[in-house]
C-alpha cells in the first residue's frame, strides 16, 4: 500500500473524507459504520473540518473514533478564516477537540485565507502547536503564490501540508503546484479525489477510458480515479463515502499500480494541463 508522510508520520495515502457526512441523523449508524470499514481496511487518515455541518461532522467522527485506539489514528481537522485570528483560533480549536473526543489533532489547517493577516494566523496556528492542542499545522486552498508569501513568513515554512481540489477531472494543481511542493517537502492532500458535483466533470466514472482501465485492473472506475490521484508523489487523497463496502473499496485502490499505457488512455480522456490556472476550489 503506498504511503505518505506528513509531519514526520508515516500513513497509507488513501484516508476518509467527511464533507457531508453528520447532517443526517437517520445515517448516523451508517456513516459510523463507513468510518469503522474504512480504517479496518487500513485507512489512518480521517480529515474533517468545524465548517463541515457547522460541527456535526466532527460530532460524528467523534462517536466512530471513541473506541479506536488514538495511535491507529491520523486526525486532521480545519479551522474557517472568521476563526483564523489570534483572539478566535484557540477557541475554535478547542470546540473540535471537544466534538472529537480527543486532546489534540494531528494537523490543524487553515481551511482557507479571509481577512486575518497570514502572518497573525501563522502565528497562532504555531503557538496551538507548541502548546499541543495539536501535532502540526497546515494550510488549505493555497496557490504557489499563496505558499511562496507564507514561506517568507516567521515559522511559514513549518507548514505540515496543503489540502487542494485534486482530481482526473481537475488538473490545474500539476501546471507547477505539486512541483513547488515536491521542491519544497510540503505534501499534498487532495480533496475530491474523484470528482465533485458541483464540478464541470462530474462523470469521470463514466468515461470509457477509466472503465476500461478499471476493466484492466478488475477494479471500480473509481478506484482508478483514486489511484490515480496517489500515484503523484507525496499525495493523499481523502475520499469521503457513506457506505462501509465503498469506504474498503477506497482505502484498498492504493493497491493498485497503474501502467503507463494506462496512465495514457487516462491523459487521453483528460489531458494535462499546459498552461498556469486559476486554483480549483468548491
Amino acid at each position: 500500500m503506498q504511503t505518505v508522510t506528513i509531519a514526520g508520520h508515516q500513513v497509507p495515502a488513501i484516508g476518509l473524507g467527511t464533507w457531508h457526512m453528520g447532517d443526517e441523523p437517520s445515517l448516523e449508524k451508517q456513516e459510523i459504520e463507513a468510518i469503522h470499514a474504512g480504517v479496518a481496511a487500513g485507512a489512518k487518515v480521517i480529515d474533517t473540518a468545524e465548517m463541515y455541518g457547522s460541527g456535526r461532522a466532527e460530532t460524528l467522527v467523534g462517536k466512530a473514533i471513541k473506541d479506536i485506539p488514538r495511535e491507529k489514528l491520523f486526525l486532521i481537522s480545519k479551522v474557517l478564516p472568521t476563526n483564523a485570528s489570534k483572539d478566535r483560533m484557540e477557541r475554535s480549536l478547542d470546540a473540535s477537540l471537544e466534538r472529537l473526543g480527543v486532546d489534540e489533532v494531528d494537523l490543524y489547517l487553515y481551511h482557507w485565507r479571509g481577512t486575518t493577516p497570514l502572518v497573525e494566523t501563522v502565528a497562532e496556528l504555531q503557538r496551538l502547536t507548541e502548546v499541543g492542542k495539536t501535532k502540526a499545522w497546515g494550510i488549505s486552498n493555497f496557490d504557489v503564490a499563496d505558499l511562496e508569501e507564507l514561506w517568507q513568513l516567521p515559522n511559514g515554512s513549518k507548514a505540515a501540508a496543503n489540502e487542494d481540489l485534486f482530481n482526473l477531472g481537475s488538473r490545474g494543481v500539476e501546471y507547477s503546484l505539486l512541483d513547488w511542493q515536491a521542491d519544497h517537502k510540503l505534501p499534498f492532500i487532495a480533496y475530491s479525489p474523484v470528482g465533485a458535483p458541483d464540478q464541470i466533470n462530474t462523470h469521470l466514472g463514466s468515461n470509457p477510458n477509466v472503465l476500461e482501465v478499471a476493466r484492466r485492473h478488475h477494479a471500480s472506475a473509481y478506484q482508478v480515479l483514486l489511484a490515480w490521484v496517489v500515484g503523484h508523489q507525496q499525495v493523499l487523497a481523502i475520499p469521503q463515502s457513506s457506505n462501509a463496502e465503498h469506504a474498503k473499496e477506497n482505502v484498498l485502490a492504493a493497491d493498485i499500480q497503474l501502467t503507463s499505457d494506462d496512465l495514457n488512455l487516462l491523459d487521453e480522456a483528460y489531458p494535462a494541463p499546459t498552461e498556469k490556472l486559476p486554483l480549483d476550489v468548491l
